[in-house]
């Protein structure tokens, strides 16, 4: 398969198309991103990679990060986790209450801000120093120690995370949250302030096209079972209320974030990054979704 020669075909196709999206205006420092930035890299499992476009540049990974938080849990406590987490779609929005009611507290997935708060206060009550060994596990999984937090990210989501504030404290009063509301909440934003480029980010998912195992060292992360799982919930909860939109043209599992990256895993096969900030109304990357589609159609390989 020639993946050099039909991500830049399809990378060329895409950037000239009207881009109908918004930036994510309701995080201050998001809004400030140039919203021409469009940058797309792809690594395999038998070590071959190629980039394009502002693939170098760091953003804003967001809820992309909440695979990687719920793969350290995953990891930590095994299928006990499951207790505390559904693995259903939402139908609603990321930052929804409305479910929490009639689930008793039970966030309908790890993926929806509720569920990544939950796999934050597993995190704080299973590791000694939650930030550092989460960032420590992410540097590991990607070979990469120049991961970072970002501070301003981090700040300006805790300035205007109202509902995020409401969601915490009120699965804690159903009991799923088991440490400080502050704290979790303090732990999640820095979780989502995580950045990466799309270099970055395709190698840190490369083990979830491995069957959980690294590449480059070849350690365990997940077990194979673990990661088809992982996997299974990216596919079907992996970009909010338009999961099944995504499974069905795309055909990959995947996660999306409102920075404007999406990356899509092909089991045995690769792990490839896409980055455009301007978010189509459901809060995915438009320029994102639209490459990707045309990717798969034009290399006719989905899991499907």
């Amino acid at each position: 398969m020639n993946f050099k020669q039909i991500i830049e075909e399809v990378y060329l196709k895409v950037k000239k198309l009207d881009d109908k999206g918004q930036l994510a205006t309701y995080i201050p420092e998001l809004a400030k991103v140039d919203s021409e930035n469009f940058g797309v890299y792809i690594s395999t499992v038998d070590g071959l990679s190629f980039g394009i476009g502002n693939c170098y540049e760091k953003f804003s990974i967001q809820s992309i990060a909440k695979v990687l938080s719920l793969s350290l849990g995953y990891r930590l406590i095994g299928e006990k986790i499951w207790e505390r987490l559904g693995v259903e779609p939402s139908g609603t929005a990321f930052n929804s209450l409305v479910q929490l009611e009639t689930d008793n507290g039970i966030p309908r997935n790890p993926f929806i801000n509720a569920g990544a708060m939950v796999v934050c206060d597993l995190l704080l009550s299973n590791l000694e120093n939650p930030k550092e060994d989460f960032l420590a596990f992410v540097r590991s999984t990607a070979g990469n120690p120049e991961l970072h937090y970002s501070k301003k990210i981090a700040a300006s989501e805790s300035a205007v995370g109202f509902r995020n504030v409401a969601l915490c404290n009120f699965i804690k009063s159903f009991g799923n949250i088991r440490n400080k509301p502050w704290e979790v909440l303090d732990f999640y934003f820095d979780l989502c302030s995580l950045e990466m480029n799309c270099r970055e980010l395709s190698e840190v998912f490369l083990f979830l096209a491995n069957n959980g195992r690294n590449t480059s060292n070849n350690t365990q992360i997940l077990t194979k079972s673990q990661s088809k799982r992982v996997n299974a919930i990216m596919l079907t909860c992996g970009f909010y209320d338009q999961s099944g939109d995504f499974a069905f043209r795309v055909g990959l599992p995947g996660k999306s974030g409102v920075g404007g990256g999406i990356v899509a895993v092909h089991p045995n096969a690769y792990s490839i990054a896409v980055w455009s900030p301007k978010l189509n109304e459901k809060g995915n990357s438009y320029k994102g979704m639209k490459f990707l589609e045309e990717f798969t159609t034009r290399s006719e390989l989905s899991i499907f």
